[in-house]
């Protein structure tokens, strides 16, 4: 089954970790077993002690969505030792048609070459110039002539070494072999057996012909055949190992985790027909052809706690979005299809899977229901936020019931959790950032919820030296740092570029890039919205 990852945003807060792997949860447990939450950035602390302390692994880490090599269709034909006959790859051709080439691989499996019909030809041309075979391993010759062998010489030799002869009736008696070195092909020829066998040519194949008892012994290497003198000058070249026309050639080669646009740009300056596709170890895993470029499988997504391109997954316009699933203002994502979308205003996104949980009919485990109480209780700042609502709480005290969880004790576990002092400033603005595009103006909102935001202020110069750097690094019209303190109930601001709009918009005034904003602690329903007012 094919994979569908559900993610929350960028720089993940814990509801958005939550509520992917609640949904991911949920809907595997309703019989649909491929969807996996994934996340887009590092976790914060207070996420990683959430996680910890209800027994969940964090959701895999998934930097980009752009298509790879992996989501194509591609072929995957035998891969083939380099010791194989020539007569091996080109059955293996037959019974593909659609195979353009066969990867060539060493016992590792990783490749040696790759060969196609056309250099089997141009080999197979190549034998009428030079007729002779090298060091061509015993058994190769047996497979290919379907052969027996009747005698194997004095010496027991493994390989055959030799100009490939075939003899035809003829008027004189000029020696058909000039030394012992020689493959010598005939038919019921007692007389020219007899003297090769004499003469001690290293092999003679006899095609539908015994060997007389008394030229059973001897150098030679005899093997009868089934097949006639003509087939069998033919097949018999087709003995040798494919890895000396195989190995030792300039191809490119693709990964699995390589992205199609990066592809296409080698694909359009190569004339090669098929490119072998090798796995992180290098081993290949199939061939990759033109055609296979046109319409590559999209991955399949479902956004939760989010539906704003600049917040989502680097590729999403490249994916197949299945669902969306939120508590924000409807924003700038556009799909292919119609799909499902789900929006409530409620303060958090983990309140509205919980209501999916119930009207399907399962109750989530005991340590998922404390998950998801933990994630809403966060959310929410305790419910003191200005998203959280009556269903919030209520969910919540569901929740709890079922995890048997205080969501008091919850709740000062949650924002009492105290930031290493040597914390770097940037990891802490990064934690819960989120970037905006309102009117043509593009702008960052950072937000650290906490129960001592005067401990952070003592920070002052390094965030505003950092936010600075950011501002730049992103041409933002505004970097903004709320410092959500959960005892004061409120906000203090640090803001960097765009001071007037936003004495504005709050009608206050900055000292020093730094204002308290009491009773402002949701970033998307208090600041957003005022921002997005002004700028109209």
């Amino acid at each position: 089954m094919e994979t569908i990852f559900v993610t929350g945003h960028r720089n993940p807060d814990t509801d958005s970790v939550v509520a992917a792997l609640g949904y991911a949860a949920l809907r595997n447990a309703t019989g649909e077993r491929q969807y996996v939450a994934a996340r887009l950035g590092h976790l914060s602390d207070e996420t990683h002690m959430i996680l910890e302390r209800f027994g969940f692994e964090p959701p895999v880490y998934v930097k980009d969505m752009r298509t790879q090599v992996q989501d194509l269709d591609f072929d995957v034909p035998p891969v083939l030792s380099g010791a194989v006959t020539v007569n091996r790859v080109w059955s293996a051709m037959e019974e593909d048609k659609h195979i353009s080439a066969i990867p060539i691989a060493d016992e590792d499996g990783r490749l040696l070459g790759m060969m196609t019909a056309g250099d089997i030809a141009a080999y197979d041309i190549a034998t009428i110039e030079d007729p002779t075979l090298r060091d061509v391993p015993l058994f190769n010759i047996l497979s290919v002539l379907e052969g027996q062998l009747l005698t194997e010489g004095a010496g027991r030799a493994n390989t055959v070494t030799g100009e490939v002869i075939l003899a035809l009736p003829q008027g004189t008696e000029l020696p058909l072999f000039r030394s012992k070195d020689t493959v010598l092909i005939c038919g019921s020829q007692p007389e020219i057996l007899r003297a090769a066998v004499e003469a001690g040519v290293g092999c003679v194949i006899l095609c539908r012909a015994g060997l007389p008892a008394e030229l059973e012994t001897g150098d030679t290497t005899v093997i009868s055949t089934p097949y006639d003198s003509l087939r069998a000058v033919r097949r018999i070249f087709q003995a040798i190992p494919v890895e000396r026309l195989a190995a030792n050639r300039d191809i490119e080669a693709f990964h699995l985790t390589d992205y199609i646009d990066d592809v296409k740009e080698v694909v359009l300056h190569s004339r090669y027909r098929s490119y072998p596709i090798l796995d992180e170890n290098d081993r290949v895993v199939g061939t990759l052809s033109r055609f296979h470029l046109i319409r590559p499988r999209r991955k399949k997504v479902v956004l939760v706690d989010h539906n704003e391109l600049a917040q989502s997954v680097p590729g999403l316009d490249e994916t197949e979005i299945l669902e969306i699933i939120d508590h924000h203002r409807l924003a700038d994502i556009q799909t292919q299809n119609p799909i499902y979308v789900r929006n409530e205003p409620v303060g958090s996104t983990c309140t509205i899977i919980a209501g999916m949980y119930q009207e399907r009919g399962l109750m989530p485990s005991r340590k998922l229901a404390g998950l998801m109480a933990a994630a809403i209780v966060s959310d929410t700042v305790m419910f003191k936020s200005p998203t959280a609502t009556r269903r919030d709480r209520q969910m919540a005290e569901r929740l709890a019931s079922i995890a048997d969880v205080d969501l008091e004790e919850l709740g000062r576990f949650i924002f009492s959790a105290s930031v290493p002092e040597d914390k770097p400033v940037r990891d802490l603005l990064m934690t819960d950032f989120k970037e905006f595009h309102i009117a043509g103006h593009a702008f960052g909102i950072s937000q650290i919820t906490c129960m001592d935001s005067e401990r952070h202020l003592k920070r002052k110069a390094e965030f505003l030296e950092v936010m600075g750097e950011i501002k730049a690094k992103n041409g933002y019209s505004m970097m903004i740092l709320m410092l959500t303190d959960v005892l004061i109930e409120g906000s203090r601001i640090l803001c960097l570029g765009g001071e007037d709009i936003f004495t504005q918009a709050f009608n206050t005034e900055l000292h020093e890039n730094e204002a308290l904003l009491p009773g402002v602690m949701s970033r998307k329903k208090q600041v957003v919205p005022m921002l997005s007012a002004l700028w109209g």
